[in-house]
């Protein structure tokens, strides 16, 4: 069959766990696909279906049959939204931490897109589509302000803009350790981290990342600095103050064990701008920290 996948087992791979043998081996599928395929019968070895720690013995036979794509039907939900502005366009929307952008594989339901097409009476949602108008993401325990098109001619040309590095981005980060330059700049290429493809990292073979940053405040264990974006890879600012051994505060992948993890990581996305579609002029919006990251400001302020 034109989607199904083989492999034998040798034995770098021995003993070593079904889920993580296949993410690790076919690059373009996740673990949680993996998982998914796994729970649906769909990962097959020696012709029987396994549970996701089932380790692998030298000489298996491993075969994946993944499955058509879902006929997806996105339902309208009534969830409370920030909506900064909108106009027949767009619409900006300053997100709270705990919400996911869009539905993915097992999680279809209260994401911002299900808000959105409660919310905005002429969102156009592709049938099939999981993530119609999604110019960009931002992780969902990252709070601040993201862009939706609410048509294809808007989602193209602000989509261009950021592959033309023309958006400006501008996040709030709260790390653990005081960072005793002013400014700094990490040029460090992306990719999937080789040891857990749940995760990324600096890696040689990535692809180009540059994050900018400026220290606003110090704290005796913590610095707050201002990130600027000129590229957008996933989880990029997480990793790369992750990698400069800085990690952002809360963030339960790539900080440290024991970090404050009650609301997410301290991460916002303060500040966004860039060309408007139709007018063809610059507009700019900004937004307020949540009151938890500002609590602990206040916090660290008193101590």
């Amino acid at each position: 069959m034109e989607n199904e996948k083989s492999l034998l087992a040798t034995s770098i791979h021995q003993r070593l766990r079904i889920d993580k043998v296949v993410s690790s081996e076919f690059e373009e599928l996740s673990r949680s696909n993996v998982q998914h395929y796994l729970a649906l019968g769909a990962i097959l070895v020696n012709g029987e279906s396994v549970k996701p720690n089932y380790k692998v013995k030298e000489n298996d036979l491993i075969t994946i049959d993944i499955p058509e794509a879902e006929e997806i039907t996105l339902e309208a939900e009534d969830i409370p939204l920030d909506i900064v502005y909108e106009d027949e366009d767009l619409v900006i929307v300053n997100k709270n931490y705990d919400m996911v952008v869009h539905p993915a594989i097992g999680n279809y339901t209260g994401t911002l897109v299900n808000a959105l097409m409660f919310h905005v009476k002429d969102f156009k949602a592709i049938k099939g589509e999981i993530r119609p108008g999604i110019v960009h993401r931002i992780d969902k325990e990252t709070s601040g302000l993201l862009v939706v098109a609410k048509n294809n001619e808007a989602l193209e040309i602000i989509g261009n803009q950021l592959r033309e590095k023309t958006v400006k981005r501008e996040y709030l980060a709260l790390v653990e350790g005081v960072i005793p330059h002013n400014l700094g700049k990490v040029n460090a290429p992306i990719g999937r981290d080789k040891k857990n493809r749940q995760k990324m990292a600096v890696v040689d073979n990535g692809k180009e990342a540059v994050t900018n940053f400026k220290v606003l405040e110090r704290f005796e264990h913590y610095t707050l600095i201002e990130c600027v974006l000129e590229t957008g890879r996933t989880h990029q600012i997480r990793v790369h103050l992750n990698y400069i051994g800085f990690p952002i505060v809360g963030d339960k992948k790539y900080g440290r064990k024991k970090t404050d993890t009650t609301h997410g990581q301290y991460l916002h996305a303060k500040t966004l701008g860039f060309i408007h579609p139709s007018t063809k002029e610059y507009i700019e919006f900004d937004s307020e920290i949540p009151e938890f990251f500002n609590a602990k400001l206040e916090e660290l302020r008193n101590a």
